[in-house]
């Protein structure tokens, strides 16, 4: 059997590959990425996929029995690339489909979730058996901006007191990899969260627990938090989608208590405080 792991050059797929190596022989799997300079020193195949070239994604699908379809980065093109890949797989013969949703994106009021709910679509219309993988919120998405949070001595936000079940790259990796290698998942939709949610006071908390200074959580208006991320220079429209996603995350669009995730990889998920204790210079 051959998996491939298309966005392999990411931040989760190569996650994932370094997992399935632990796994599988080198042989057994192949890497798909945009660019393959950028696997340059990856021990496994590499072929070149490009989502938006259609033309590429039929010779990297060649031979593949399993593909993991990590959803595009690029938000707002990310229908037409996944359809691209699924009639790409379908035209090869592809036999399972593995792909990372949303969190709930059935319901989700997360404006990300209507291209994904567009994407499960597709693969429900294409016939090829497939398993959807609902990933909830990265920690690394607070984590990733400590630096930022420590220098303003704040964490600001629209999110109120809602609830996050968010879970680390490495997390939702091992969950992927347990479908890829294990038995019984074609059909199934998996929604995936860490076991323990928390607030955006309980991370202000945590940081200032674990710095010895006080960092407080500032609730924001929507307008102001977007006006705010703006002003670290983000581009506009992106700050503006960034603080609706918080203000949905307020209505607890961001929490899941079902603990599929843990169940799936084995342990528990990585608690926030060690998420965070990992990110700190």
């Amino acid at each position: 059997m051959t998996i491939a792991i298309t966005g392999a050059s990411g931040q989760l797929g190569r996650i994932v590959l370094d997992k399935l190596g632990a796994k599988l022989p080198a042989s057994e799997f192949i890497a798909l990425a945009r660019s393959r300079e950028k696997l340059a020193d990856s021990p496994v195949a590499v072929r070149e996929a490009d989502y938006t070239r259609p033309e590429t994604l039929g010779p990297a699908l060649e031979g593949v029995d399993t593909l993991l379809l990590i959803s595009s980065s690029e938000v707002g093109q990310r229908a037409a690339q996944h359809r691209n890949v699924i009639a790409a797989a379908k035209a090869a013969g592809v036999g399972h489909i593995v792909y990372t949703s949303l969190l709930h994106a059935d319901r989700s009021p997360i404006s990300l979730a209507e291209e994904h709910r567009q994407t499960e679509a597709e693969l429900a219309a294409s016939g090829i058996p497939h398993t959807i993988l609902r990933n909830g919120w990265y920690t690394e998405n607070y984590t990733g901006t400590l630096g930022g949070t420590l220098a303003a001595g704040a964490v600001i936000g629209s999110a109120g007191n809602g609830r996050i079940s968010a879970a680390t790259r490495e997390d939702y990796a091992e969950a992927a990899v347990a479908v890829l290698v294990g038995t019984g998942h074609q059909g199934r939709i998996y929604e995936l969260a860490g076991d323990e949610a928390f607030t955006l006071a309980d991370l202000a908390a945590e940081i200032s627990r674990q710095t010895g200074r006080d960092i407080p959580y500032r609730n924001m208006a929507e307008a102001d938090y977007a006006k705010a991320l703006a002003g670290f220079g983000l581009p506009a429209p992106v700050a503006a989608a960034i603080a609706t996603w918080d203000t949905a995350a307020a209505g607890d669009a961001l929490f899941d208590d079902g603990h599929a995730l843990s169940d799936l990889i084995g342990r528990p998920t990585t608690p926030l405080a060690q998420a965070i204790s990992r990110a700190l210079p």
